[in-house]
C-alpha cells in the first residue's frame, strides 16, 4: 500500500500546472507545496504555430488582454469578442446597450474585413448580454446589421463583461 505522500505526489503529477498551483495556493495540500511547485512549468516558450495567422487592425479597438483580435486557420477566421469601444479613444461609447451593440458590430466588421472576409460569410456568432432584458433591442440591431444573412447564433446573459460593458459579440467566419 502506498504512503499518503507517494499517493499525493503521484496525483499532483497528473494535474495541470495551474490546477496544482491553485491547490497549493489555497493550501488544499500544504504539506507538499515544495514538491508540487517543482513540477509546475511556465508557458513562456509557447509560440504561435505557423498554421495560424494573427489578425489585427487599427480600425477596431486593440485587445484588452493577452489575445489577438482574430486568428485565421485554414478556411476559418475566429474573431475574439468585440466590445462597444471607440477604436480612436479606446473608451466605451455612450448611449447604453444599443450604442454599444452598434459599435461592437462595427468593430467586428472591421476585424472580419482585416482578416480577409466579409460579414455575409459569418457562420456563427455568440452574443453576450449583461441583461436578457436587452435582448429585444439588441436583436433588432443585430437583424439590421446582418440583413438577409442569418448566421447561427447563441445569445446568453452573463454576470459581468470586460470593462463592465453591456454587450459583446464573437464570431466564426468563413474565408472561402
Amino acid at each position: 500500500m502506498q504512503s499518503s505522500s507517494r499517493l499525493l505526489s503521484g496525483s499532483l503529477s497528473r494535474l495541470s500546472a495551474s490546477t496544482a498551483r491553485t491547490l497549493l495556493t489555497r493550501r488544499v495540500i500544504p504539506a507538499f507545496s515544495q514538491h508540487a511547485h517543482a513540477r509546475t512549468r511556465t508557458m513562456s516558450s509557447v509560440t504561435t504555430h505557423p498554421s495560424l495567422s494573427l489578425v489585427s487592425t487599427a480600425s477596431a479597438p486593440a485587445a484588452v488582454g493577452p489575445y489577438t483580435q482574430a486568428i485565421r486557420v485554414g478556411d476559418l477566421l475566429f474573431c475574439s469578442g468585440s466590445l462597444g469601444l471607440d477604436p480612436s479613444t479606446g473608451k466605451l461609447v455612450e448611449g447604453g446597450v444599443e450604442a454599444q451593440a452598434r459599435q461592437a458590430l462595427k468593430n467586428m466588421k472591421a476585424i472580419i474585413e482585416a482578416g480577409g472576409s466579409e460579414v455575409g460569410k459569418v457562420v456563427k456568432t455568440t452574443v453576450f448580454l449583461h441583461s436578457m432584458d436587452d435582448f429585444k433591442p439588441v436583436n433588432a440591431i443585430y437583424a439590421e446589421f446582418f440583413g438577409d444573412h442569418k448566421p447561427a447564433r447563441s445569445a446568453v446573459q452573463v454576470a459581468r463583461l470586460p470593462l463592465d460593458t453591456l454587450f459583446e459579440i464573437e464570431a466564426i467566419v468563413s474565408l472561402v
